[in-house]
């Protein structure tokens, strides 16, 4: 069985389970088709660093070079110097493509025109009153022309007009929790990026990966399900080699003279082209009930099985050697269960996260934190070996031959260590600007075989309210590439709160 069907057909088969999906869920992927979720693509790139460095360096020159369509997703958008960069690339962008249009004489009638650039920016928390007094229809919320510059930092709408530049801004929540939170950037419907960042102006350690290739048409498609469900999701652009050095005019100097924003933490890795690494979008639909069981006596209900929800675990249960796990917060019930038992299993587990990250907003959704869920992780795991020390030497009092049948079957506890993350202690005397002070990547790699990148954390808002949106890819040669690049990262930057000794 290849690797990938190894992943791919118990998975399908938990998606594909009666009660996995719903047709109240936000976006409702039908759970007899998972297969349509299952593509190759191309990575470009694997890129860490903060949000404000991953933008400046890598998304805003993209989207300077667009020629036809700009879709542009996030979950928190707040004034910062992100949010401020934008608006730059924005104004330097519409600014070119007017100077394009008045240096063409009337009389080349036979140049095709620069056609209209249209720019799709969408996101769901902007401050606690607009979530309080939110639409809560699943069209949403279009912004006027006029609250553009003063409630939402963008570029004045005569600006843009005047470089043909139609924008679009649209909001998506849902009382009481239930953010869109996936984050990506699509560029002329050919190239995409999926970064962990937001508009925002926390200074966090970030990821970002860019693909192309069949895996960029799905992801279209699940934008069209959730941001723009009226619209063609086959619309095509057309391009000519004459608009193609048209773009290339405008686009080119603009890149010249922006803001560029550098961390301490940056990598860029530039992944090598191949035949196409499969790849798996996996959606995790919104849902406004929490299902919340605050009663000692009440189980954990089970998370609902989305597409995302059922790869983890899957993933965790396929495990035969090791599991690596970075994410901001971990009071996920479902997935401590699950690395427990790959813990039984003897894999071997590294968890990375940060401490005292949005406390609040932990208590409010999973009534836990992170460093709750933590120790009693720990509390488990630390019973578990001394259940197994226990029946070592109760197997003294037998004879050598029986003793050795016992050994033999005995389970082998893997080692389990966890970290949190921590700013780099010889930048924090001088201050250095876009030191990450918390980590808000989101990975997991599986038998240096398999990752998953995106914007689910492990903890239960992703799992039960949130809307999220993970990538997952198979191949040894990627899942290297982004753990080398994780690791550097990561040097200097690590506190063990827990390591096992064995």
């Amino acid at each position: 069985m290849s690797p990938l069907s190894h992943f791919k057909e118990p998975w399908i088969g938990s998606v594909k389970q009666p009660s996995s999906m719903g047709p109240s869920e936000f976006p409702a992927y039908p759970s007899s088709e998972p297969e349509s979720l299952v593509s190759t693509s191309h990575p470009v790139s694997f890129e860490i660093g903060t949000g404000a460095s991953i933008y400046t360096q890598s998304l805003l020159p993209a989207i300077l070079k667009a020629e036809h369509e700009v879709i542009l997703v996030t979950c928190f958008w707040a004034q910062s110097s992100t949010l401020r960069a934008l608006c730059e690339t924005l104004e330097r962008l519409a600014k070119l493509r007017e100077d394009y249009i008045r240096s063409q004489p009337p009389s080349h009638s036979t140049r095709r025109p620069l056609p209209p650039l249209d720019i799709h920016i969408c996101f769901s928390s902007r401050s606690l009153l607009q979530k309080l007094f939110h639409p809560w229809s699943r069209d949403g919320y279009i912004y006027p022309p006029s609250d553009w510059v003063s409630k939402l930092g963008l570029p004045d709408p005569k600006l843009l007009n005047a470089g043909l530049i139609n924008l679009q801004v649209k909001s998506l929540f849902f009382l009481p929790f239930s953010v869109m939170h996936p984050k990506f950037l699509v560029v002329d419907r050919q190239r995409a990026w999926l970064p962990s960042c937001n508009i925002s102006w926390e200074p966090w350690l970030e990821c970002c990966v860019e693909i192309t290739g069949d895996a960029v048409t799905i992801l279209l498609r699940f934008y069209h399900s959730v941001w723009d469900r009226h619209a063609g999701v086959d619309r095509q652009s057309p391009t000519t080699d004459d608009l193609q050095r048209q773009a290339d005019s405008i686009s080119g100097p603009g890149r010249l003279g922006l803001t560029s924003i550098d961390s301490p933490a940056h990598r860029l890795v530039t992944l090598q082209p191949d035949d196409g690494v499969p790849t798996i979008l996996l959606p995790s639909s919104h849902h406004r009930n929490p299902r919340f069981r605050p009663l000692p006596w009440q189980h954990c209900p089970y998370p609902p099985s989305t597409p995302l929800n059922c790869a983890i675990l899957c993933l965790i249960a396929m495990a035969k050697k090791k599991i690596y796990v970075q994410t901001p917060n971990l009071t996920s019930a479902a997935v401590i269960d699950a690395l427990l038992a790959a813990l039984d299993r003897g894999v071997d587990v590294t968890i990375i996260t940060s401490k005292g990250m949005m406390i609040l907003e932990q208590i409010l959704t999973s009534g836990t934190t992170t460093s709750w869920s933590l120790r009693s992780f720990i509390r488990r795991y630390e019973k578990r070996k001394k259940c197994i020390i226990h029946s070592t030497r109760s197997s003294n009092n037998e004879d050598s031959d029986a003793m050795l049948d016992l050994e033999a079957q005995l389970p082998r506890l893997g080692p389990l260590q966890i970290f949190y993350f921590h700013p780099l202690a010889a930048n924090k005397p001088q201050r250095i600007p876009e030191e990450p002070v918390q980590s808000h990547l989101k990975l997991i790699t599986v038998d240096d075989e398999y990752a998953i990148l995106g914007s689910g954390n492990m903890d239960r808002a992703s799992w039960f309210t949130s809307q999220e949106l993970g990538i997952f890819f198979q191949s040894s040669e990627f899942v290297a590439n982004v753990s080398d690049a994780v690791s550097q990262s990561l040097s200097g930057r690590l506190s063990p709160l827990f390591t096992s000794k064995h």
